[in-house]
This record gives C-alpha cells, sequence and structure tokens, in this order.
C-alpha cells in the first residue's frame, strides 16, 4: 500500500489523469483495457456536492483500485480496494473536487473493463 501511495502522488505530480470523463447523456464503457505490468490507469472528472459516480469493472488479473482526490498537498482515497479482479457501487461526493478512479496492475498485467456514469444531484 505504502508503493501505491507513493505512485499516486506521483502520477499527480506528473501531470495527473490518464483520461476524462465528461458527463454524457450515458456511461462510459471501456473492454479490454491493456494495464501493462506495475502499470496505472485513470479516469478523472468533476464532481459537485451532491453529485454521484457509479462505477463498475473486472479484470483479469488482481489489481488495486481507488477513488480519490487533492486536499492541499494531501491524496484522499474514500475507496480503496487492493488485489481485486471486480468491483462495483456509487461514491456520493460530499465535496466539489476532481475525483479520479485508479487501477493499478501487478506483475502479471491485466486487462480491464469498466463502466463509469456521473449523475449530477438534482
Amino acid at each position: 500500500m505504502i508503493r501505491a501511495a507513493a505512485l499516486l502522488v506521483a502520477v499527480i505530480a506528473l501531470g495527473g489523469c490518464a483520461g476524462t470523463l465528461t458527463v454524457t447523456d450515458g456511461p462510459k464503457v471501456v473492454s479490454a483495457h491493456p494495464l501493462p505490468s506495475y502499470q496505472v490507469h485513470e479516469e478523472c472528472f468533476k464532481l459537485g456536492d451532491g453529485d454521484r459516480v457509479d462505477f463498475a469493472f473486472e479484470s483479469s488479473e488482481p489489481v488495486d483500485f481507488n477513488i480519490h482526490y487533492l486536499e492541499g498537498q494531501a491524496v484522499v482515497m474514500p475507496i480503496s480496494r487492493e488485489k481485486a479482479r471486480s468491483d462495483a457501487g456509487v461514491y456520493v461526493a460530499r465535496i466539489a473536487r476532481d475525483y479520479c478512479l485508479m487501477w493499478e496492475s501487478g506483475a502479471a498485467g491485466a486487462l480491464i473493463d469498466y463502466r463509469i456514469q456521473i449523475r449530477r444531484a438534482a
């Protein structure tokens, strides 16, 4: 987990997110995204207070997964899973921020399928 936190800080410092998700009428669906050994893939987006992101993923190999945002110099991870092959849920933002979903592969690399949908607060 220490290595993942250090990598997360390095990724953010080097320019942040690999992908930027925009709000559309439907979800973003990605199939068989290659994640080489010890690599990171992110999808980033803005959420306002009360907005939510619906997410689901499956991976061919175990990956570390998190949802994170920056608060000053600190990286806050309200959701974090280690060595997961799948997960799904809904994250509701309590503060307006830029958020990222991040997957990190291990030695074997992985192929990930994922679905993300942003839903704005009413």
